[in-house]
Parts: structure tokens; C-alpha cells; sequence
């Protein structure tokens, strides 16, 4: 009863739409209605800018590091479960007609959950992540590919590390979700016609 009891609340939390909250207390802004229309802090940046971006991202990373912390306190064994429940409620989310964003933010923030809470080896579960996240970055140029690079590098290094399979299939999931969510990012890389960034490099 416990667990889904952690899962719901950790659901509605995911569910939160900081993008939104942020491009229309602040800025006066839907950014659903500009650039990619999508509520996560990628579009954030390109809609409201840098700072809206790096608060987005905060914000987002934040919902899945304390719906985690709230499980640890209500049902340990169910703080992996957590986590995800969290992306889930990013991406789909109930306060935002359920388009949200693509749990990017709220996946690092999955990664310091289970950093803190769970692995303690700081290294590989989230500086790991980050470093591939900005090497695939300085070469392709593209958020989604370092995106889904990173997640993936991060699932598979916990097979060798963690040694925990219920972890490591946790890490799995939100990998195969999150590439998911990047559909349509896949088929413009495909396409030779995704977008990329012009800061780095």
C-alpha cells in the first residue's frame, strides 16, 4: 500500500510543469505555444533564455531527487520506483493536459537519488552521466544525443558497478522511455536535420 501510495504522490510531483510555471509567472510566456512546444528546459532555453533554462533544470532534477527522498522515509523499497514514477509525471503530466516534457533534468535528478540514497558512488551514478553528456555534446552539437547517450552509458555502467539488477533494470527503463520521448529528435538526426546548439565548440 505504501509503494503505491510513494508512486501516486511522486506521479504528481513529476507532474508539476516548472516550464510552464516559470515562462508564465516570469516571463508571461506559454511556452507551449513557442519553439519546440515541448515543457522541458531544452525549449525553456530557446523560448525564455539561459536563466529560465538553468532554473527549469534545477527545478525538474529536484522533483525526482525529493519524491526519492519521500519514498526512502515512507517506503525504502520503493525509492527506485519513485524515481521513475516522477519521470513518468514530467513527462505526462496531470497538471499540464499531459504534455510535459522529455524527463531529461529529471533523470539526473533519478541519478542523485540513487547516488545519495541508494550507490554512494558519486562518480558513476552522476558525474559519469554528465561527463558523457558533454562529451557527446562538444561532438554532435545535439541535446537529444547526448541526452540518450548519456542515459544509456549510465544504465549500462551500472551492470558492471552497481551489481544490482533491480537498479540496473530500473536504469534500463528509463533509458528505453526516454529515447522514447526523443522520437522525433532520432528521426531529424536521422534526417540530417536536428537542431543544434551554437555555444560550445
Amino acid at each position: 500500500m505504501n509503494t503505491l501510495l510513494v508512486m501516486i504522490l511522486s506521479y504528481l510531483f513529476g507532474s508539476i510543469p516548472w516550464a510552464l510555471v516559470i515562462g508564465k509567472v516570469f516571463y508571461h510566456k506559454d511556452i507551449r505555444l513557442e519553439g519546440s512546444g515541448n515543457l522541458g528546459a531544452t525549449n525553456a532555453g530557446r523560448v525564455l533564455g539561459k536563466k529560465a533554462a538553468v532554473s527549469v533544470t534545477i527545478l525538474d532534477g529536484l522533483k525526482a531527487f525529493i519524491s526519492m527522498l519521500i519514498a526512502s522515509r515512507l517506503a525504502p523499497q520503493a525509492v527506485l520506483y519513485a524515481g521513475l514514477a516522477c519521470c513518468v509525471g514530467h513527462c505526462f503530466p496531470v497538471f499540464a493536459q499531459f504534455r510535459g516534457g522529455k524527463a531529461v533534468a529529471t533523470s539526473y535528478g533519478f541519478f542523485l537519488g540513487i547516488t545519495v540514497l541508494i550507490t554512494h558512488q558519486w562518480f558513476w551514478n552522476f558525474l559519469f552521466p554528465i561527463i558523457v553528456f558533454f562529451a557527446v555534446l562538444y561532438l554532435t552539437k545535439m541535446v537529444s544525443a547526448s541526452s540518450i547517450s548519456a542515459l544509456f552509458a549510465e544504465a549500462l555502467v551500472s551492470v558492471f558497478v552497481n551489481h544490482s539488477m533491480q537498479l540496473s533494470v530500473c536504469l534500463f527503463i528509463l533509458w528505453a522511455f526516454v529515447t522514447y520521448r526523443h522520437k522525433a529528435n532520432i528521426q531529424r538526426i536521422m534526417n540530417g536535420t536536428e537542431s543544434k546548439i551554437k555555444w560550445m565548440g
